[in-house]
């Protein structure tokens, strides 16, 4: 429950954070005396809220190194044979994917047997592996993990991600203020316009921020339910380049290895291997599907 308050959290504070900026400059052009133009609106809404998913995609690498404590390998001169030997493995792997730029790797210290990948594009992307991993599970296992982010990486599921989360941000902007200018018109037409009625300017903001974090909890429903569907395809990618079998083995050793969770960057648990969470909370805001369903889906493909 920590990671998904958190994941909102982040994304919230960016409409927030606009939409403060917005109402403290007094930049409303889609309202008139006429009401609200809703075109303009939804323009406005798009620029901010994509501006706000960009900006977040083209910080992550820098983001995910500082926050997790990421140390990048010297691909031309790897300092030990383990890192050789994930060196030699992702660019297998990445040959295999079709990719023709080798993403930044790294190792960061974790408990928690996890790795993730992302970056704002095929040719800027970092994939990073958890020592946690590294040391809990085998040679088989760990080939299936990175298959798995580096078809993300191919499958520009960053990107895709980003993208959807600008449609969100749009929509939650947008139906918000017109939800609040409705409120603000139905309480003007009860009260005598001599005592300033409707919300005022500081109930106008606390309303929409208010409208906002709760649409942003709806729209997060439909981010995470994508999440989901994302990952099915990266198992399945994983298992086209090195068997399916590996990327079930090596969901099983995940199942197994479960433990401590490492939330120091929840906006990227997105893009992790394992995602974890119990009750209707997780149901609906995972971000990945229970691995004892992920094993059920690649042993029906064919």
């Amino acid at each position: 429950m920590k990671r998904i308050i958190l994941f909102l959290a982040t994304n919230f504070l960016v409409i927030v954070t606009v939409s403060l900026i917005v109402n403290l400059l007094g930049l409303k052009p889609y309202l008139s005396a006429r009401g609200i133009d809703y075109q303009s609106l939804l323009i406005f809404c798009a620029i901010w809220g994509f501006a706000g998913a960009f900006i977040s995609l083209q910080l992550s690498r820098w983001t995910a190194k500082r926050a997790m404590g990421v140390m990048l390998i010297d691909q031309k001169n790897p300092p030990d044979r383990e890192s050789a030997r994930i060196v030699e493995l992702v660019t297998d792997l990445c040959r295999r994917a079709g990719l023709s730029h080798m993403p930044e790797i790294g190792v960061y210290d974790s408990p928690e047997v996890n790795a993730f990948a992302t970056g704002p594009s095929q040719s800027r992307a970092l994939l990073a592996i958890s020592s946690g991993l590294l040391s809990r599970m085998d040679d088989r296992a760990v080939e299936g993990v990175i298959g798995h982010e580096v078809t993300h990486i191919a499958n520009g599921d960053m990107v895709t991600m980003t993208l959807l989360q600008g449609v969100a941000n749009t929509f939650v902007m947008f139906f918000a203020r017109i939800l609040t200018f409705m409120i603000d018109n139905a309480l003007r037409t009860r009260d005598d316009d001599r005592r300033g009625g409707g919300l005022g300017y500081f109930g106008y903001f606390m309303v929409t921020m208010l409208l906002e974090s709760v649409l942003m909890i709806f729209a997060s429903m439909v981010v995470y339910a994508y999440s989901r569907r994302r990952e099915y395809a990266a198992d399945a990618g994983s298992a086209r380049m090195s068997g399916r079998e590996t990327m079930i083995h090596a969901l099983e050793q995940l199942a197994r290895a479960t433990g401590p969770q490492d939330n120091r960057a929840p906006a990227l648990s997105t893009f992790k291997i394992n995602g974890h969470g119990r009750g209707l909370a997780a149901l609906l805001f995972a971000s990945h599907p229970p691995i004892a369903q992920r094993i059920e889906a690649l042993k029906r493909l064919s």
